[in-house]
């Protein structure tokens, strides 16, 4: 992420924390991500990982791109590539794209995702319960398991569902696998 983007996340995260009443310690038990970790990241000293966001967002119950998209300047509905915000976590092989951002009134969403080989990201649960998503996949192949179940897919499938647990994504062959997850709320 940019340095204002990130400053403008501590600050998101901090306030998100303040309106519930919440100390550090209570989001850290609520979230799992330990205190000093939190502290870091309402301070913009570190920026989050896929992980930590997917954690902070099922504590505050609302989806990655919802966060984000409450920290950019605004929501136009046309969006240029220019200005597609690009989120990467490179210690996890992730690199996410949001194509059409979450905006007011409107319930879906469009992001491309990018795993690099070997890439395994795992989600304890779904931020938003009953979040419907559609994956197909450009290039590559994605192995997905969504509620204990595997599901493999190849360039040119689709996979649809709704998240109501645990999921995990990873890249499964030996190129990076780039696919569209279109995200509609409930």
């Amino acid at each position: 992420m940019g340095h204002d983007l990130d400053g403008r996340l501590a600050a998101r995260l901090a306030e998100l924390r303040q309106a519930r009443d919440w100390s550090l310690d209570e989001l850290s038990r609520r979230s799992g991500v330990s205190r000093s970790t939190l502290s870091r990241l309402e301070r913009a000293e570190l920026s989050p990982t896929t992980a930590v966001l997917s954690q902070l967002c099922a504590a505050y119950g609302r989806t990655a791109s919802q966060l984000l998209a409450e920290v950019e300047e605004e929501s136009p509905q046309l969006v240029p590539a220019g200005r597609q915000p690009v989120w990467r976590d490179d210690d996890a092989g992730f690199v996410r794209r949001s194509v059409s951002p979450p905006q007011p009134g409107l319930r879906g969403e469009l992001v491309e995702c990018t795993l690099r080989p070997g890439a395994d990201i795992s989600y304890a649960g779904a931020s938003v319960p009953g979040l419907e998503q559609h994956i197909w996949v450009f290039d590559g192949t994605l192995e997905i398991t969504v509620d204990g179940r595997v599901h493999v897919v190849d360039a040119g499938d689709c996979l649809r569902f709704r998240l109501w647990g645990a999921s995990r994504f990873r890249c499964a062959g030996a190129d990076p696998v780039r696919y569209a997850l279109v995200v509609v709320l409930p």
